[in-house]
């Protein structure tokens, strides 16, 4: 089995563990009362800020699922917004599932921390950090998130193990990259953005200039919407041309069209065939060739001449 595969079902079986743990420790004896969710998500994936699937130990209330244990949470074509009681929220980006759960390592009277694991997409944090700490896991890292403040992290997972860190802000928390599978650390400090290369904390590229959260989701320059192209949604209507002052709709000029044939008669020069000239022929090759040449009969009249005198 690939190391990366069997890291995937570590961190599934762990969160799993985690979460039966929770289930058992909210439930009071023989009540089987829940306690305060972990964390509430709205069902209405048409609505802003709504999941595509929600799975796990919960209670579906007004259109919500109340996550009382563990849970995971799909996002589908938008973002989804967890809302943590009595913390903050947890955006999961587009097309990212993300298993959550309670620590339950810590007092009653506190907060617990919170478990997140994910092995591809993105998340943003937008959570206050207790006295406990809360936690990520990805297939490469864990990624403690340790208080008091305010937590504004992102994080971001790219091929080959590739792992983006934001920990913006002066105030920004604690935190601190631990590498699965050698034990090797790196500290993200305050402000800082950073690349993870390769599952790998040597190979840290600082000042990141890629954004570590949510991708934009509306096209940008030429790119063509894939709701329009699949005739899911509307196009926009053209804008009406100019007019004239009476009203009536301006007629443009017509475009400039070259004909190639033409350009070609006129940047190549016509080709004119010469005229024959006559050969005249010298003067006395004409006089000669006018000359008559005498017959037969003619020279056998001048032969009985010279013979008998005769003129």
């Amino acid at each position: 089995m690939p190391i990366r595969s069997a890291v995937r079902l570590t961190l599934l079986a762990t969160v799993a563990v985690f979460g039966f743990a929770v289930a058992t420790a909210q439930t009071g004896p023989g009540t089987g009362s829940p306690a305060t969710p972990i964390a509430i998500v709205s069902l209405d994936s048409a609505t802003p800020g709504g999941a595509a699937t929600v799975a796990g130990a919960l209670q579906v209330t007004g259109g919500k699922a109340l996550i009382a244990a563990s849970g995971a949470v799909t996002a589908g074509k938008a973002n989804t917004d967890v809302v943590l009681p009595q913390r903050g929220s947890l955006r999961v980006c587009a097309s990212t599932t993300v298993k959550l759960a309670a620590d339950t390592s810590a007092p009653a009277s506190e907060i617990p921390g919170l478990m997140i694991a994910f092995d591809r997409g993105a998340i943003e944090a937008s959570f206050s950090a207790g006295s406990n700490a809360d936690t990520v896991l990805t297939p490469d890292f864990r990624i403690l998130i340790g208080g008091p403040g305010a937590t504004r992290v992102k994080i971001r997972l790219a091929d080959h193990g590739d792992t983006c860190v934001d920990n913006p802000g002066t105030n920004a928390p604690y935190v601190l990259v631990t590498s699965v599978f050698d034990g090797s650390l790196y500290r993200v400090q305050a402000g800082q953005r950073v690349m993870l290369q390769h599952g790998s904390t040597h190979e840290v590229v600082d000042q990141e200039r890629e954004s570590c959260g949510c991708p934009p989701l509306e096209p940008k320059g030429n790119d063509f919407p894939l709701a329009q192209s699949e005739g899911m949604a509307t196009m926009a209507e053209p804008k009406a041309g100019p007019v004239t002052a009476d009203g009536k709709p301006a007629v443009a000029a017509p475009p400039l069209v070259r004909d190639a044939t033409k350009i070609q008669e006129v940047s190549s020069p016509a080709v004119v065939p010469e005229r024959a000239t006559a050969v005249t022929p010298p003067p006395a090759a004409a006089n000669k060739s006018a000359e008559k040449k005498p017959g037969f009969f003619s020279r056998v009249g001048h032969f009985f001449k010279k013979i008998f005198g005769a003129d």
